[in-house]
């Protein structure tokens, strides 16, 4: 690569026009506060385009599943499982309850959680006679976990299973969309996610109690009253009018990205695929993922550099990229946990690598990035 070029990043917003035609809506009625007709539209486009009969539009999806887990009633020494290979923000509401995660490893078809480990697991702990409150089973870089399995799993042993869909919008399983199995799906709409409202979640539900007590708990559980008046705890979770306008403008344009996506990754597959040393995130044939982010590993012997070196390379030619979520069994914050399983994860951590996946890139940044890849071999 030669000369100077823009920066590329991972995962970057990527918005259009529609989005600036809500946001000026919102502006003009002077609704931009976490109420207005935007949510509810949100909320409504939202529900229709998963598949869902409630969604409750909020701040995060880290307040949706905090939310989720906080209607369970948790208490102290509770138990709940959770995936390992994730962003930390999948089992920190479970420490904000007062509960214990316990971190499920891979399985090596999709890189989300291990069916099999989660159903031994569970039947030892049904024989103990202390089942965990609540699965929580993540959908890892736009591509489901085997949530039909998961589910029928969660359903024999009475555990409600709660979906973290947070990086899979517009996947599916089973024929299913992402966000539609178990008690409560999860979505995160983040800056570096497939659509964005810059910052902003969903709780997903067919529950109707689930839904109406989330939206409750988000508006600072504030009683029906000409005052202000509490009596329970609540959180300033609901997402904002504004952001939920930018919200409705991309959803108009989630098919157009999940295809970007998918493009990118065919092209990456075109230019390393018959490289040594490279292999891709597998899609499972169970579902369709959205490619939201493209995975590599690298058997460093094989390739001649580690991950790390490769993504040192890049950073010094402006292309952002990055390792695989490191195992959450592996966090000092959570040292003290239980885990099930490991191997499959840390090996992942140690050999993956995410390359830049925005839905705005051309074939020629991705070629441009391949070149830089194979560049960090050693000479």
């Amino acid at each position: 690569m030669s000369g100077k070029r823009r920066r590329i990043y991972l995962s970057p917003p990527h918005l259009g026009t529609k989005e600036l035609d809500f946001v000026h809506e919102a502006f003009a009625s002077n609704w931009i506060s976490p109420v207005g007709p935007h949510i509810d539209a949100f909320e409504t486009e939202f529900a229709r385009l998963v598949g869902v009969k409630h969604a409750v539009a909020l701040s995060s999806g880290t307040a949706a599943i905090h939310l989720a887990l906080r209607h369970l009633g948790l208490k102290a020494g509770d138990e709940v499982f959770c995936s390992t290979l994730t962003f930390i923000g999948s089992a920190n509401p479970i420490v904000y309850e007062g509960a214990r995660p316990v971190f499920i490893d891979s399985d090596t078809r999709s890189w989300n959680m291990d069916p099999g480990l989660l159903a031994d697991e569970l039947g030892r702990c049904a024989q103990r006679g202390r089942l965990p409150r609540a699965v929580i089973a993540v959908d890892l870089y736009g591509q489901c976990a085997d949530l039909e399995a998961i589910e029928g799993i969660c359903r024999r042993h009475g555990v409600p299973l709660i979906e973290d869909a947070a990086e899979a919008l517009g996947a599916t399983c089973a024929g299913r969309n992402a966000g539609t199995f178990g008690w409560a799906g999860i979505f995160s709409f983040n800056g570096n996610k497939i659509i964005t409202t810059a910052g902003g979640g969903m709780l997903a539900t067919a529950d109707q109690e689930l839904a109406e007590a989330s939206r409750f708990l988000s508006r600072q559980a504030r009683d029906p009253a000409p005052h202000y008046q509490h009596s329970r705890i609540g959180f300033n979770y609901r997402l904002s009018n504004v952001l939920a306008a930018i919200g409705r403008g991309q959803l108009a344009v989630l098919p157009d990205r999940i295809a970007a996506r998918r493009r990118n990754f065919e092209l990456y597959r075109k230019f390393l695929g018959d490289r040594p040393g490279i292999s891709f995130m597998p899609e499972a044939g169970f579902g369709r993922a959205t490619r939201w982010l493209t995975c590599i590993l690298v058997d460093s012997k094989a390739f001649g550099a580690s991950p790390e070196a490769i993504r040192q390379h890049l950073e010094t030619l402006d292309i952002e990229s990055r390792p695989l979520w490191k195992p959450l069994h592996l966090q000092p914050v959570f040292s003290g946990c239980r885990a099930v399983g490991g191997k499959v994860s840390e090996e992942l951590f140690v050999k993956g690598l995410c390359l830049p996946s925005g839905s705005d890139l051309t074939e020629g940044d991705v070629r441009a990035i391949c070149e830089a890849v194979l560049s960090a071999r050693t000479k």
